[in-house]
């Protein structure tokens, strides 16, 4: 038996019918235009961190940020007077007209959706009181603060608010002009609707640019993020490797010498077998476990090394490979020295074998040291190199920025510490401390 699905495609309406692009256009209409037409939504400040507000200082700063505010307030003023010469008689009507023009261009600063609804009645009132009409349905002042309105409520709310807007002017234009100035009066409905247009493209087009740019920076971001978290992931796969072959090998000769040492000894005493057979199998189950949680970071296409790991015995072998690259490389060693944990030695050898391979990318020609100390708790790094010569044939080449991140890595899961970055005289120092426990002395806490 087979099951269906069915996929709506269109958001259901009363009964659960699916609603049409027709219903949907004019709910989403109504919701925009009506839904909080008067909530508060004040203009904030401009912000002054553009190429030109930037260089400005002090109080010339902060006032650049009112810049916005400044602009729409002297376009509602410059619409007063407009509107004021519609009417041959000075009075208290061309003082309220004039009035009506600034209004909605002052309301823009605080609720944008309603400043629309009341520059839309006050062309109409205007209109109807003014003696003296040189143009219909919007006198000289109403046109300027009208379009005004239309470009800060377009710039303040999304492209399909004031395209609904665009299309609300032009009805009231058509309806106007049909039943009151038809023939009468230079009808300015088409200036305004084509102007208007513009405006709106133009926003429309910014709106679409901004919210481009937006997408972009944030899927760099994620993609940064991304990169970085698979960077940190693939060293700490790599180093998850190494030591999952370095604790496999010490335990696999823990129990192979288990399992042969009763056979070394001639009578054994049972209690010894016991204790040898006990330490072979926690070796064998410990190896199993081990075996069980790190085997899963490997590839199906990796294959452990047959060679053992590199230690800082092989260090030699490494500053002679980097001078047939052409970096002059020194060693120089201090305390007693001994051997160390392989899990130690190994990431001491890939740390210094990273430091100097970032010199020999970002430093080509520039001489590097190499100093370890062994201390009473623990092993000390540094790889310093001086500043590349100017002249020099090989070009810096530069990386991915991966090499400190993995050394970081190392240093952090041997609980170590570490530092990175420029010298005073051009060059780079990594330094690192990786602690090593100190082993007690034979025969102390036997009882």
């Amino acid at each position: 038996m087979t099951e269906t699905t069915h996929t709506q495609t269109t958001p259901p309406g009363a009964g659960g019918r699916p609603r049409s692009p027709e219903l949907r256009l004019v709910a989403d209409a109504l919701r925009d235009l009506f839904h909080d037409a008067f909530a508060y939504r004040p203009l904030p400040p401009m912000g002054v961190d553009g190429p030109l507000t930037r260089r400005l200082t002090g109080r010339v700063r902060e006032y650049a940020r009112w810049t916005p505010h400044a602009l729409v307030v002297a376009a509602g003023v410059v619409a007063v007077p407009a509107n004021a010469a519609s009417f041959s008689q000075r009075g208290v009507t061309q003082l309220v007209c004039g009035l009506l023009a600034l209004i909605p261009v002052l309301l823009t600063l605080a609720r944008p959706v309603g400043s629309f609804w009341v520059s839309l009645g006050a062309t109409a009132v205007t209109a109807a009181a003014a003696d003296s009409w040189d143009t219909w349905p919007w006198l000289p002042g109403s046109f300027l603060s009208h379009l005004v309105v239309l470009t800060v409520v377009a710039i303040r709310t999304r492209p399909r608010t004031a395209a609904y807007m665009w299309l609300l002017t032009a009805l009231y234009g058509f309806w106007s002009v049909t039943f009151f100035g038809m023939g009468r009066y230079e009808v300015d409905v088409a200036p305004m609707l084509i102007l208007s247009a513009l405006v709106l493209l133009a926003v429309t087009v910014r709106h679409t640019r901004r919210q481009a740019q937006q997408e972009v920076t944030a899927q760099l971001t994620v993609t940064e993020h991304e990169r970085s978290r698979r960077t940190l992931l693939e060293e700490r796969t790599t180093i998850a490797r190494e030591l999952h072959d370095v604790v496999a090998h010490h335990m696999s000769v823990v129990a192979i010498q288990a399992e042969a040492a009763p056979y070394r000894v001639e009578n054994p005493p049972p209690e010894l077998e016991k204790a040898f057979a006990t330490i072979r199998e926690n070796a064998v189950a410990a190896l199993t476990e081990l075996r069980r949680v790190l085997g899963v970071v490997r590839a199906e296409d990796y294959a452990a090394p047959d060679a053992p790991q590199p230690t800082l015995a092989d260090l030699d072998g490494l500053l002679a490979n980097v001078r047939e690259a052409g970096l002059e490389a020194e060693k120089a060693v201090t305390g007693a020295v001994r051997e160390l944990p392989q899990g130690v030695e190994l990431s001491a050898y890939r740390i210094v074998q990273e430091a100097l391979s970032n010199t020999l990318r970002h430093a080509p020609g520039a001489a590097a040291r190499v100093e370890i100390g062994y201390v009473i708790g623990g092993l000390g790094l540094r790889v310093v190199n001086g500043p590349p010569p100017a002249p020099h044939l090989v070009k810096a080449s530069p990386g991915a920025g991966h090499g400190i991140t993995g050394m970081r890595e190392r240093v952090s899961m041997l609980n170590g510490e570490m530092t990175a970055g420029p010298t005073g005289e051009g060059g780079y120092e990594v330094t690192v401390f990786l602690p090593v426990p100190v082993a007690a002395p034979a025969g102390e806490g036997d009882a």
